[in-house]
């Protein structure tokens, strides 16, 4: 696993290939070995691997629809849904 991880949203292809490419740049400036970068043919998502940071450059849509965020959450709420609502969780008991 890495040592930080990086979620940024971008508001376009464009912006996301801008954004990547000069995040590249700067983690290279500053002595970082660049791993990989993958996502670049379409650009919804672009992933940055430097092994000790990871970072993720998404579209609106495609950070919504996938909610990394949520994922690697320290706090994430197992007693509600994504909207905050309430869930039984003794209903398959």
């Amino acid at each position: 696993m890495a040592d930080s991880l990086v979620i940024a949203t971008a508001t376009s292809r464009p912006h996301v290939l801008a954004l990547a490419e000069h995040v590249t740049t700067a983690l290279k400036s500053a002595g970082a070995s660049i791993l990989g970068v993958e996502g670049t043919d379409s650009a919804e998502w672009v992933l940055i691997d430097t092994g000790d940071i990871i970072v993720h450059i998404f579209q609106e849509d495609a950070r919504e629809l996938y909610r990394l965020e949520r994922l690697w959450s320290h706090t994430f709420d197992t007693d509600t849904d994504e909207l905050g609502e309430e869930l039984d969780l003794t209903a398959n008991l």
